[in-house]
């Protein structure tokens, strides 16, 4: 919280090479702050804070509107290209630690794409880079962005046919995260009202979690 009148989100994205988290970090700020574009290698090495300008119209609390702001911290794939596990997981500590190492953070959003299946071996991965990470209540303060939702779409598959159709490995992660999860069309969401329903509903997972966040410090235990 900055002030009285307004609410800051903290949201980290994590993932694996060429799913679109730095895409989807600037679909939520609204910007291009990160840079995302196809690579034959993992495009991103080191962590990087965006910060949206203040949003109105999204947030209610006690009868009165609060401004918004997002930050998102960008974070290098696992598995890397050209870094190793042990690199990656310290670099992605230490930068939770101190962008917010204060305030907290509220959500860690796992970015795969909706288009790819998830197999069991690239989730049990995942999810043992996530709880190394994140601790044991992981869980808690974890969604998962499915992006290139727009070819699930143009492949005929609705959100509900989607998940009808899912494997057994992506139902079992989202039961495992109290399926919070959200469909992101990554040229959509650049438009103003596609933005708005994306943070609303990241807004809804926070306020199930009554507001907590996740205090990390730096640490290699």
């Amino acid at each position: 919280m900055v002030d009285s009148n307004e609410m800051t989100i903290n949201l980290v994205v994590l993932g694996r090479t060429q799913t679109g988290k730095s895409a989807a970090g600037n679909s939520l700020l609204g910007s291009s702050d990160f840079k995302s574009h196809c690579s034959p290698s993992s495009v991103t090495t080191c962590c990087s804070l965006g910060r949206s300008c203040r949003i109105s119209g999204i947030i209610r609390r006690n009868g009165c509107e609060l401004a918004l702001r997002v930050q998102v911290l960008d974070t290098p794939s696992y598995p890397h290209s050209g870094l190793s596990k042990e690199q990656v997981k310290d670099t992605v500590r230490s930068a939770l630690a101190h962008h917010f190492g204060e305030e907290g953070l509220h959500l860690a959003l796992l970015v795969l794409r909706a288009d790819l299946p998830l197999c069991p071996d690239e989730s049990d991965h995942t999810i043992q880079f996530i709880q190394e990470l994140l601790g044991p209540t992981w869980k808690d303060f974890t969604a998962v962005l499915l992006t290139h939702a727009d070819k699930a779409e143009e492949a005929g598959f609705s959100e509900e046919a989607y998940l009808h159709s899912a494997s057994s490995t992506l139902l079992s992660l989202l039961s495992s995260v109290q399926h919070k999860y959200i469909f992101l069309d990554n040229q959509k969401s650049i438009i103003k009202e596609e933005r708005a329903i994306v943070l609303r509903k990241l807004l809804n997972f926070v306020r199930q979690n009554n507001y907590q966040v996740l205090l990390l410090k730096h640490s290699k235990e």
